[in-house]
């Protein structure tokens, strides 16, 4: 809906107008926010803010800095609030028109070499990272709008990198979760804290779903504490008793490493494999990385091998149905169909069944699946 984006551009416009008039008077004179320099001169040199650290250039203005800054002035969310909004502006407004063809529609080139997971990527423009976490971001899956007479049909899988991790880890406990249909977040945080699962609060589920994901991509405590806002020693303590808790995941992080090592490469549930020189690396850095990619791989991989595979089927299906409908996109976890109006709910049915069927683990994949005339509607 190229309207609905420009007259979205014209009202981020104004805002940002707005924000930096903010920002010069919180200041006392006008700058170039964009320039790390004359922004690190305001902060540090003008308003006295505590330095965080260096680089080549001055004074580092990088989004970590800035957010570990927030309590010493009110400027520094205006600042935060006007790079996420140029942002919104230049890569998504004014990307998003410019990549408009003559059909009235965006076309983007799907990668299947690019990302080292086996994820497919897209480009020019890239429709993968169209922002869903804030409200603001989210009005922008407004103007993605299914052709006349048609519906978007959004088929998300539901957690399925954690139910991988059930799966190949072979945890008792995460499998049941999953059988049961339960909360996965609100049953392990029960399980760590030896607590009923009505008492957890939501700040430990919103804790265990930190745990749950970043024991995947290898977070140690130092990152983990970041997440949460808590101190180091607190997320370690908390790490180790996860791991108490969960031995079989934590069994499956070491083997993971310790095969990697050994064969210079991991692989997929399906045998996909990526090599790992960094793992024999003489630096420290280097070697870290690598075996958070070991941890990782099997896990994201299969994952993605899993999306793929339920493309070709459900491409497969649409075709021998005979169905006008046609696979539009793929974000990762989730496909996305246009379907004339008539054919929705064949549709649907198609990719709960083609999806949730791909493969059969011990725990069941699900799908969520939703309808709209917009990509926010559908979602």
């Amino acid at each position: 809906d190229a309207d609905g984006i420009r007259a979205f551009g014209d009202s981020l416009r104004g805002e940002l107008d707005g924000i930096l008039n903010n920002i010069y008077t919180e200041v006392g004179y006008e700058f170039n926010v964009n320039s790390p320099k004359q922004l690190g001169e305001a902060l540090f040199d003008k308003l006295g803010l505590p330095p965080r650290k260096k680089n080549a250039r001055g004074y580092s203005t990088d989004a970590e800095t800035l957010e570990s800054l927030r309590p010493y002035s009110p400027v520094i969310d205006e600042i935060l609030k006007y790079r996420t909004y140029s942002k919104l502006l230049s890569t998504y407004v004014d990307g998003l028109l410019n990549a408009t063809a003559t059909d009235g529609r965006v076309h983007s080139t799907f990668i299947q070499t690019e990302a080292r997971t086996g994820r497919i990527s897209s480009t020019e423009p890239n429709l993968q990272n169209i922002p869903i976490r804030t409200e603001l971001g989210s009005r922008l899956r407004g103007y993605f709008v299914a052709g006349q007479g048609e519906t978007l049909v959004d088929a998300d899988y539901s957690q399925i990198e954690l139910r991988i991790l059930a799966h190949i880890t072979g945890d008792e406990h995460m499998q049941q979760a999953f059988l049961n249909g339960a909360d996965i977040h609100r049953s392990t945080a029960a399980k760590i804290y030896h607590i009923p699962e009505s008492e957890v609060t939501p700040q430990l589920r919103s804790a265990s779903k930190a745990i749950n994901f970043g024991i995947m991509y290898g977070k140690g405590a130092f990152s983990l504490g970041k997440d949460l806002g808590i101190s180091v020693k607190e997320a370690d303590a908390f790490l180790k008793t996860y791991l108490d808790t969960f031995p079989k995941v934590d069994g499956y992080m070491k083997d993971c490493i310790a095969h990697a090592k050994d064969k210079g490469y991991v692989e997929t549930l399906f045998g996909r494999r990526r090599a790992l020189p960094e793992l024999a690396s003489s630096n420290f850095q280097v070697r870290a990385s690598g075996e958070r990619m070991a941890r990782n791989t099997p896990i994201q991989g299969t994952a993605a091998d899993i999306i793929k595979l339920a493309m070709v089927h459900v491409w497969q299906r649409l075709r021998d149905e005979k169905l006008q409908a046609r696979l539009l996109l793929q974000v990762h976890d989730e496909l996305i169909v246009e379907a004339p109006d008539a054919e929705i709910d064949e549709v649907k049915r198609i990719l709960k069944e083609e999806m949730e069927n791909v493969v059969h683990y011990s725990v069941p994949l699900t799908t969520e699946v939703g309808t709209g005339k917009t990509w926010l509607a559908a979602h």
